[in-house]
């Protein structure tokens, strides 16, 4: 009988719960009601403490609860969970881990609370949580994925010439994270094995591009240039000094970056675009993700999605994501790229880096 309770949904075993639920959610409230300057403090203490006093037995209604009511609140549910945790371990009593399990494994549920739930099961008990990690190697929350990870990557750090190149191998089809990517590609080049990180990515690489249009007074980043409006690869039109075309050019950097440095020079208070098409098998949602420290604008199918007029804060991977709806067939992706006229050497950058991917960072590759 145990082993079908932990697999029952976490719907079915909190109705049981609704009282205690109820109780739990008019904590909740409370501790929402929670403002800048202390403001509600006094009221949210008594809440935590109501909510603690229930034991365990209110773990999977605050399960229910986080993720629901933005990060203050979560904070101060999940110091609820921790302390209930440690007193339970304390004075030996049960906790109720297969509820808490169940809840882990739907991944309806929201992902700081699925996390909170692995956390939880880390403390109690560590052997359950072994054998749980693994699993969550392709999970939708990252947080969970890079726990699952380390353990992949950690495990061919132990193997020897070919089984660390197939068990690095194997990693580098699960991995998405910057950074356990590089680790797994830094590894597998010691091995013998280049890999494509722009293509593991879905980095955009081969744009058309035209410019430079102006930008002076950082008027450029409102005003609307032709290629906003259409894109005419024949066609010629008025640019900061003269008249511009559009041009092919494909970047080379391994992380995907596009330099507009190199095709119009190094210039200052300009505008530039770039536009390629991607192909996509099904329609179906996406995600772009953006990388850039100048302003910028980006538009999927004539739609804009989103836009930034902000230079120079610094530029990372995936710094920007925007959801969007990928028809099937050719989808045209247009970027706008405005250069401030500061003078400083740590402003020269005038690039983006560009890729298209799923919810989880996982890479969705153009068919042509």
């Amino acid at each position: 009988m145990l082993n079908r309770v932990i697999f029952l949904p976490a719907a079915f075993f909190l109705a049981s719960l609704a009282p205690l639920r109820a109780a739990v959610e008019d904590s909740v409230k409370a501790l929402a009601a929670t403002g800048r300057e202390g403001a509600g403090n006094e009221a949210a203490a008594a809440a935590w403490k109501a909510v603690v006093s229930e034991g365990p037995r209110a773990l999977p209604a605050l399960l229910v609860a986080t993720g629901t009511r933005g990060v203050v609140v979560d904070n101060w549910l999940r110091l609820a969970a921790d302390a209930i945790t440690d007193g339970a371990l304390r004075a030996k009593q049960p906790l109720p881990l297969a509820e808490v399990e169940a809840f882990l494994k739907d991944t309806k549920n929201a992902a700081p609370a699925r996390q909170l739930a692995f956390d939880l099961i880390a403390k109690a008990d560590a052997a359950l949580a072994d054998k749980i990690e693994p699993g969550l190697v392709n999970d939708p929350v990252q947080e969970l994925r890079r726990g699952a990870m380390a353990r992949l990557i950690t495990a061919a750090k132990a193997k020897a010439n070919g089984d660390a190149k197939a068990a690095y191998l194997h990693a580098l089809d699960a991995v998405r994270d910057e950074d356990q990517t590089n680790e797994i590609a830094g590894a597998l080049k010691k091995l013998g094995v280049t890999v494509d990180l722009p293509k593991h990515f879905g980095f955009l690489m081969k744009w058309n591009v035209i410019g430079p249009f102006d930008n002076t007074d950082r008027k450029g980043f409102d005003t609307v240039f032709p290629p906003e409006l259409e894109v005419k690869p024949d066609t010629e039109y008025n640019g900061k000094t003269g008249k511009v075309k559009w041009k092919t050019v494909e970047s080379k950097d391994e992380r995907g970056k596009f330099d507009f440095n190199k095709p119009f020079g190094s210039l200052k208070g300009v505008t530039g675009y770039a536009v390629t098409t991607f192909d996509s098998a099904t329609e179906r949602e996406a995600e772009l993700r953006l990388g850039c420290k100048n302003g910028w604008k980006v538009w999927l199918n004539g739609e804009l999605l989103f836009s930034r007029d902000e230079y120079h804060r610094g530029a990372q991977m995936d710094q920007y994501k925007m959801k969007c709806r990928l028809k099937k067939g050719a989808n045209t992706i247009l970027v706008k790229c405005c250069q401030d006229e500061q003078k400083e050497e740590w402003t020269v950058e005038w690039e983006f880096q560009l890729r298209v991917c799923d919810s989880t960072g996982t890479a969705i590759h153009s068919t042509k």
